[in-house]
Parts: structure tokens; C-alpha cells; sequence
């Protein structure tokens, strides 16, 4: 897997966990290992511009997706071709602010947001209470997963 990690905020990240998460959750989602993945963060005032851009939404927020090959993911028996996944941009400051919310760590939203990007960009939503049981369902098992391999390293 290709995954470029690139820290353009000016908040400190641990960019090796968001790497082993994003190799993690394609793996499990078998996607091939050729694929290519980015991962920007960024500060308040940068996401807020991809907001508005993209979105025409106000304000910062914590996560955007931009999907490029449109791939989706495979199965144990056929994985999905390569290509580009494409870019998941997140904002530090918004998930901080966010974790401080739920009472949990910086990172353990980043990684959240993370899944949550990757799984937008291999085309899940949220829009309909189906999607979002199916997408939220997938999310979870994903970090729960991950969080289990963390602990045996």
C-alpha cells in the first residue's frame, strides 16, 4: 500500500498510528495493495477553506474526502484493482476539540476520522439510516480491530 502521510498543521500527530490504522482497514477491506492513499492535515483556517469550497459549508471541519478511482472494497476473493483511493484532509484542531467532547484522546479521534474518511472515499455514506447503520457498523469494527492488533504489538 502506498500511503503518504503529510502533517501541514501545526499540531504535533502521530503519523505512524494513522499509517498502521489506514494499512489496517485496507487490508480488511481488501483492498489491493498497489492502491494509493494521502492524508493531509491541516489547520482551522486551510480546512475552512476546503469547506467552503466543497461543501459550501461555513467553518472548519474535521474531516473531507476526495475520492479519485472511485474503487470500492473488495472481497477475500477478489480485491479491489489498484489505483488511486484518493485524499483524506483532516483538521487537528477540530478533532481535539472533538475528543475533548467525548471524553477521549486526540488520537484515538484522528484515527476515528480517519476510518471514517477511508470509508467515504471507497464510497460509504450516511445520508439514509441504512447507509449509516452499515457505514457507523463498519467504522467500529474496523477501530475495534485495530485497537486489538495495537494492543499485541
Amino acid at each position: 500500500m502506498s500511503i503518504e502521510i503529510n502533517n501541514e498543521s501545526s499540531i504535533p500527530v502521530d503519523e505512524a498510528a494513522l499509517q498502521r490504522l489506514a494499512t489496517y482497514a485496507l487490508d480488511q477491506l481488501h483492498v489491493h495493495p498497489d492502491a494509493e492513499l494521502a492524508i493531509v492535515l491541516v489547520d482551522e483556517g486551510a480546512m475552512e477553506q476546503l469547506h467552503v469550497q466543497w461543501m459550501d459549508e461555513p467553518g472548519p471541519t474535521d474531516v473531507l474526502s476526495f475520492p479519485m478511482d472511485e474503487l470500492r472494497p473488495g472481497t477475500e476473493d477478489s480485491v479491489t484493482p489498484a489505483g488511486l483511493l484518493g485524499d483524506i484532509v483532516l483538521c487537528p484542531q477540530v478533532a481535539i476539540a472533538q475528543a475533548d467532547a467525548a471524553g477521549h484522546s486526540s488520537l484515538e479521534e484522528l484515527l476515528l476520522l480517519t476510518t471514517h474518511g477511508l470509508l467515504h472515499l471507497l464510497g460509504f455514506d450516511h445520508a439514509e439510516p441504512a447507509e449509516e447503520k452499515e457505514m457507523f457498523g463498519l467504522q467500529r469494527d474496523i477501530l475495534v480491530g485495530f485497537a486489538m492488533q495495537e494492543r499485541r504489538r
